[in-house]
């Protein structure tokens, strides 16, 4: 199971949910999460926003799932 497949079982989250949360269609999302197609930025970003975690645990670059502070907008 993948970090991405985990965290949204985790989070009790479908693969519609993720389409509706992400706005990435479901049989794209299904192909990022077994790993037959890489991510873009802006999906990458999506999907941490929505599963509320970082990019670089998504990205396998770190074991933590917290995700970093956020900067307040203007």
């Amino acid at each position: 199971m993948t970090r991405l497949q985990a965290l949204r079982k985790e989070r009790g989250y479908t693969q519609i949910k993720m389409q509706m949360l992400t706005g990435i269609d479901q049989s794209d999302y299904s192909k990022l999460e077994t790993g037959k197609r890489y991510f873009t930025y802006e999906q990458l970003r999506r999907i941490a926003l929505a599963l509320d975690t970082s990019m670089d645990y998504l990205a396998e670059l770190t074991d933590d799932p917290r995700p970093y502070p956020r900067r307040r907008r203007k």
